[in-house]
């Protein structure tokens, strides 16, 4: 059967090799090529910034941004509106081609940067010349895709630091010289390689950016009890993970008699001091992004999806689902932001106004704000009970979580494991256990939570922390394994992050990314110990030896 698409940038890949008729993630073949397309023109636009750089040149904050955005529109469920994609690539061309004359020698430019089109026929008729499978080497193409991935990651990391005014424009400029470079046929295995563990170091750079931006706009996570029932008032949902807007919402919805819950990955917006004078701000309803379209359902109010792991709508609760920033959904509003960066949510609170109040899933209260500041506070009850061994290991289990069921071994396996061992976690892999009664160690709960799945720069942060204090002289030597679940490209940057730090032996699932080449798997696998899971018996052997 001839391939309608070719997408394998995400765990759900069908087969585990590519979706190539339909995603599974929902998006039709003309939006994958679309997707591929401004992929392609951003790379063109990024070699041609690239150039000028070389040259002597500044470039603008307005261009490195749109980079940014538009690496970060093409992350697995982010964006599902055709229209969004066909304006965006336009939109890049004329960029690129404002840039283009400034350039001093064109003949060195890949055909990306000068390629141009002024008609949807144009985009339509090219992108079905641009996408993964163009690349011919199966090693080469399984390394491009791997750094292209890593920087869609770090693109979204970064979107949030700007939102809220912080920038690196030594991240930008790598995220687009990287992006050149995945054009550049010259560059040798090894070259790409090279350049993917330096994708990582700027992963730690854009996470550390995106850390210093959150801490230093709403204060340091703090320990804190989570309620997940709901109230007797009417509601609105924030999913997704952008903090500046869950700000404005619960700034416009003051005083208004409407509730606002958190969702998924918005979960950790409760561990900061800022957020705690809003006394509508009440609780967490539901459970990771896989189950909203049951619990979108169940909420019964209006639903804000900030950035990705949005999934296409049922039309039971379709307008009542609302979009803003890179997220879109053909047929649901989508709330932009004006010159001053403020977001009029004036329409979603008039609806929940008309909504009753949420249907009620679940009761109690979960546990978590254990970013690096934190636990560091606690750092020598931490380092007392290793050293008692009352704390025998811990395990980083980060990452995403997914609908497929063999994700089950996740909550097997913190159930499984030992009372004298701790699981730090972040991101939404923590929903597979966050709500297990697994106790404590000397009141130190056995689940630290850390925060979103870029809060993953905590859990690196205490790592190294812990190797300082136990005076060792490689992190590895820790009592730390890693069992990390991912689904899409932000567990990816921060798997190369944690690879440029020198942390070894990662064990990743609960299958190893279809975009990796066997000869690419080999180099991780020979040269950082990487390894996918068997069964939770073996596993925790494994890890306990």
């Amino acid at each position: 059967m001839e391939n309608k698409m070719f997408c394998y940038q995400c765990q759900e890949t069908a087969n585990c090799a590519g979706c190539t008729q339909f995603g599974v993630c929902g998006k039709s073949p003309d939006l994958s090529r679309m997707q591929d397309l401004l992929i392609y023109a951003t790379k063109g636009l990024s070699a041609i910034t690239t150039a000028l750089r070389a040259q002597g040149e500044e470039i603008s904050t307005e261009v490195n941004h749109y980079v940014t955005i538009n690496l970060f529109t093409t992350i697995t469920n982010a964006n599902f509106d055709d229209e969004v994609f066909y304006k965006r690539v336009l939109e890049t061309l004329s960029m690129k081609d404002s840039l283009l004359n400034k350039v001093n020698d064109k003949n060195v430019l890949p055909e990306a940067a000068v390629w141009t089109a002024q008609t949807r026929e144009d985009l339509d008729a090219k992108s079905t010349k641009v996408g993964v499978l163009t690349t011919e080497n199966e090693d080469v193409r399984s390394l491009r895709e791997l750094i292209i991935y890593g920087l869609k990651g770090l693109a979204a990391y970064m979107k949030h630091a700007n939102e809220l005014k912080y920038d690196n424009a030594e991240v930008s400029a790598f995220m687009q010289k990287a992006l050149a470079a995945t054009l550049d046929d010259t560059l040798s295995a090894n070259d790409l390689i090279a350049l993917t563990l330096e994708t990582g170091k700027f992963g730690v750079d854009g996470m550390a950016l995106l850390d210093s931006a959150n801490t230093g706009t709403y204060g340091n996570p703090e320990i804190t009890k989570v309620n997940i029932g709901v109230g007797t008032r009417p509601g609105i949902l924030v999913s997704g993970h952008d903090l500046r807007d869950l700000e404005q919402l619960l700034e416009q919805t003051e005083g208004t008699g409407i509730d606002v819950y958190t969702h998924s990955e918005m979960l950790p917006a409760h561990y900061y001091p800022a957020f705690k004078k809003y006394s509508h701000f009440v609780g967490n309803y539901g459970n990771a992004w896989w189950k909203q379209k049951e619990e979108f359902e169940s909420f019964r109010g209006p639903v804000l999806m900030t950035t990705n792991c949005v999934v296409p709508p049922a039309a039971s609760y379709k307008n009542r689902l609302f979009t803003t920033g890179a997220t879109g959904i053909t047929g649901c509003v989508h709330i932009d932001s004006n010159e001053n960066g403020i977001k009029d949510f004036s329409q979603i609170i008039e609806l929940a106004k008309t909504c009753e109040a949420p249907i009620q899933i679940e009761k109690g209260e979960i546990i978590g704000g254990f970013a690096h500041n934190q636990v560091l506070a606690l750092a020598d009850k931490v380092v007392d009970a290793v050293k008692s061994g009352a704390i025998r290991k811990f395990f980083v289990m980060a990452g995403c979580d997914g609908r497929q069921k063999s994700r089950n071994y996740y909550t097997e396996f913190a159930q499984a494991l030992p009372k004298d061992t701790v699981i730090l976690t972040a991101g939404c892999a923590k929903y597979k256990y966050n709500k297990l009664n697994l106790g404590d160690i000397g009141g130190i709960p056995r689940v630290l939570d850390a925060g979103q799945c870029n809060d993953s720069y905590s859990l690196a942060l205490i790592a190294l922390k812990l190797k300082e204090v136990f005076e060792l002289q490689d992190i590895n030597e820790l009592p730390i394994a890693f069992n990390i679940a991912w689904y899409e490209q932000k567990a990816v940057i921060v798997l190369l992050s944690l690879l440029y730090l020198g942390v070894k032996n990662i064990h990743l699932g609960p299958t190893l990314p279809a975009f990796l080449s066997p000869n690419v798997a080999k180099v991780l696998v020979e040269t950082f110990g990487i390894a996918g899971i068997g069964s939770v018996e073996d596993d925790i052997k494994l890890f306990l030896e």
